[in-house]
């Protein structure tokens, strides 16, 4: 009970970190559909680690239905990730989120084959993907690095790299990119 209260009290404070439109805990902990996307997802993945298939992909339809974003419930998700606005978020299965992840609207981090593979992206700590992004595939997004609003990523992104277009292209961000970036399109 202890880690759950601990869990929620981080992930309260990661919203404020993350959003300055965040006025105090118990209105984000009412309205923010992307904290509830991921307090379900915690369930549903609880119950799809234990075999309880049936009701996890129950429970992460009924959270789709209420949040507009859809996580797979075998997908795995560190601490600290934060969902900005969410509708239209799609997370595959065998997708992997590190530690302090930040997505944007509209990002699908989605498959590419129809095997019963790794056929979803990794993403590392610390990354931020902008609204509309697609990274597609099983590659890696590594850590520190950023996706721009609406690119098509389907090739491996260094860490501390920025990837922006379509098809994206990497470049090395910055320490002044890294230190200011919030929106990966600031410095585009």
């Amino acid at each position: 009970m202890y880690n759950l209260v601990k869990s929620i009290r981080e992930d309260l404070a990661n919203a404020r970190e993350h959003d300055p439109a965040a006025r105090g805990d118990f209105e984000n902990a009412i309205v923010y559909s992307g904290l509830h996307a991921i307090w379900s997802h915690r369930v549903s993945h609880w119950l799809w680690v234990r075999g309880l298939r049936g009701p996890a992909r129950i429970l992460a339809q009924v959270n789709r239905f209420f949040t507009g974003i859809e996580i797979h419930p075998g997908a795995t998700i560190g601490r600290r990730f934060f969902i900005d606005h969410g509708m239209g978020i799609v997370i595959g299965e065998t997708t992997e989120i590190g530690d302090g992840v930040m997505l944007y609207h509209g990002v699908t981090l989605g498959g590419q084959v129809l095997t019963q593979t790794k056929r979803h992206p990794t993403i590392e700590d610390n990354v931020t993907i902008g609204a509309g992004a697609k990274v597609l595939g099983p590659i890696t997004i590594g850590a520190g690095s950023a996706i721009g609003a609406n690119a098509v990523v389907t090739r491996e992104v260094p860490p501390e790299h920025i990837a922006t277009g379509i098809p994206a292209v990497n470049r090395p961000r910055t320490k002044e990119q890294h230190i200011k970036l919030v929106d990966p399109d600031y410095f585009l």
